[in-house]
């Protein structure tokens, strides 16, 4: 444990930043896969509006510093081309 205030301090704060974190990153792949249950039952209506939600969800991880623009990106072209190929 650290024995400086400061150091204190800044645990805690690496604690909140990484609980953060990973909730932001476990809700992504969450709805990654309801993208993919909903194209694999053949609902258009559902896999487009999850869809919607995984956009702003990759838009604002990469804003936020947790994934690359590239990662999204290729996610995106990945998603979209499922979603595309149900209708």
């Amino acid at each position: 444990m650290p024995q400086i205030k400061s150091q204190m301090k800044r645990a805690l704060t690496n604690l909140k930043r990484s609980t953060a974190v990973t909730s932001e990153k476990s809700a992504l792949k969450t709805a990654i896969k309801n993208v993919l249950k909903a194209v694999d039952a053949k609902d258009a209506t559902a896999a487009k509006a999850a869809y919607d939600l995984v956009n702003a969800k990759l838009d604002k991880a990469v804003t936020s510093g947790i994934h690359h623009k590239n990662y999204a990106a290729r996610q995106k072209a990945r998603l979209s081309k499922l979603v595309n190929s149900v209708q």
